[in-house]
């Protein structure tokens, strides 16, 4: 056969275009350095990586991703495909935070480090990772949100309760309530992981569980994150029970009804039947929402992340300024976000009380809450069936706040108040309880409250502060992996016929 040379030109230029159009425009996991800020007591083996989609929204929410005891950041991405599609597709830009999977670290929820503001430990450090997204891509800071596996899931409920100013919502998949601990945990002894709550044996009431969250910044008075909890409740790992716990907290930090909204039966969650049971806050937006995995697993592990329910939930799928419960409900003067060394930040607007009280808003968190980024300003609440809102004073972390300037809510002036630093206190000294030992996790070594499939033919394994998970394995190829392979082929196949066309023209007799 002998080829023309247009014909050899054309088909090596249509493979060399096969090969870089993609390359040139595949957005990847990538790990990102000098996210600290300088700020000191942040764990040395935490690491910060991020997605960011190739068409980004002008000001895009940032949503953070959490992973499991003994995983990593690539993992937790593969786990959550269906949420980085909806990040190719909305815009949005997905945190990472990664932990020392070698050493079988969980993230530590569990110590009055982690409990306070700004004290360094994993929640710190998860926190200056937004903090450094919000300044590095011009992201939105009142559209910040958050979303775990097991103990990322911990990590979920507790950066809600500690930093309310900065996260809008979060999406919980087998976790527990935020300041959850042991009666013999304390700063010096805890590993990460706590047996006591993780075997559902803390129960305390809905006040209760609720000054616990309010003991992180006892000052703050603005907006509370909403939450979506997701459990099996074959859940062997982390009790089914902890899903009530965390619902009792949020019935009482968002003031709900104690009788749901609505209970919707008949669904499907991966391969089990499912149960969503819904609150909706004052003014109708669903701001708890508990879906049972009936008979599922730990994580449930075959209905991790589901976008479906994630996206909604969280607002990923609008593009409004702003966050789309603070849009419809208003957000009680808390717009504001957190301010970089006390620097100015913007005050939200108050929204109006329901049943013609009037309801005072506070000034924006800016300033008050320091070692965020400069606050953008506070979305108008939304005048309610009361009166005007009015600004309040904010009081926060350890630095001194800037002042606040309110906004104008849409159904009157809201002033915002002067935001001024005051010192944020942890939760009660908490101590913990016994540690779980591995269960078997698929051809190795045991995956301590992992988020994978059933285990099978893998040796029992046991880590100290872990309990025992199961977590299934893929040795597919990834997809990037083959898109390279079956773009060397085309190429090498473009060459090789070049080659035997070049080879085989008629040589002209001398």
């Amino acid at each position: 056969m002998t080829l023309g040379r247009s014909t050899r030109r054309a088909l090596f230029v249509a493979a060399v275009t096969f090969v870089l159009a993609p390359a040139a425009s595949a957005a990847s996991l990538q790990q990102v350095s000098n996210w600290t800020g300088g700020v000191a007591n942040l764990p040395s083996d935490v690491l910060m990586y991020v997605y960011v989609p190739d068409k980004v929204a002008a000001n895009p929410p940032v949503l953070t991703l959490i992973h499991s005891c003994d995983s990593n950041a690539s993992t937790v991405l593969g786990q959550a495909s269906g949420l980085k599609s909806a990040a190719d597709q909305y815009g949005f830009i997905i945190v990472v935070p990664q932990s020392n999977p070698s050493s079988l670290r969980c993230w530590t929820t569990d110590s009055t480090q982690v409990w306070t503001r700004d004290k360094g430990g994993d929640s710190n450090a998860i926190k200056q990772m937004v903090v450094y997204a919000l300044s590095k891509y011009q992201a939105n800071a009142d559209r910040v949100y958050v979303t775990g596996c097991s103990s990322g899931a911990m990590m979920t409920e507790l950066l809600l309760g500690l930093y309310p100013d900065i996260f809008k919502a979060g999406s919980s998949f087998a976790g527990m309530p935020g300041g959850c601990h042991g009666p013999n945990d304390n700063s010096s002894n805890a590993t990460g992981y706590n047996g006591t709550c993780a075997g559902g044996a803390v129960n305390y009431t809905a006040q209760q569980w609720g000054d616990l969250v309010r003991a992180m910044d006892p000052g703050y008075t603005g907006h509370r994150p909403r939450l979506q909890l997701v459990h099996g409740s074959a859940d062997t790992i982390i009790s089914y029970s902890n899903m009530a716990e965390s619902e009792q907290q949020y019935i009482n930090l968002l003031n709900l009804s104690t009788s749901p909204t609505k209970t919707i039966t008949g669904l499907t969650l991966g391969t089990h039947q499912a149960t969503e049971t819904q609150w909706n806050n004052a003014c109708g937006y669903l701001v708890l929402d508990a879906l049972e995995s009936i008979g599922g697993d730990h994580g449930p592990s075959d209905a991790l992340f589901v976008a479906k329910y994630v996206v909604p939930f969280l607002g990923l799928d609008q593009t409004g300024p702003t966050d789309p419960e603070i849009a419809q409900c208003g957000g009680g003067g808390a717009g504001g976000s957190a301010g970089m060394s006390g620097g100015t930040g913007s005050g939200g607007a108050g929204s109006g009380g329901q049943g013609g009280a009037k309801q005072t808003g506070t000034g924006g968190a800016a300033g008050g809450h320091g070692g965020g980024v400069a606050g953008s300003s506070g979305s108008g609440g939304a005048k309610g069936t009361g009166g005007t809102g009015s600004g309040g004073t904010a009081t926060g972390g350890t630095s001194t706040g800037g002042t606040a300037t309110g906004g104008t809510s849409s159904g009157g002036t809201s002033t915002g108040g002067t935001a001024t630093g005051g010192s944020g206190t942890g939760g009660a000294l908490a101590s913990g309880g016994t540690h779980g030992t591995g269960g078997s996790a698929s051809g190795g070594a045991s995956n301590p409250t992992g988020s994978g499939g059933a285990a099978t033919g893998g040796a029992a394994g046991s880590a100290p502060g872990d309990a025992g998970g199961s977590s299934g394995c893929s040795c597919a190829v990834d997809a990037n992996r083959a898109d390279d392979l079956a773009a060397m082929f085309v190429v090498s196949l473009a060459m090789l016929l070049w080659t035997v066309g070049r080879s085989r023209r008629p040589r002209a007799h001398r």
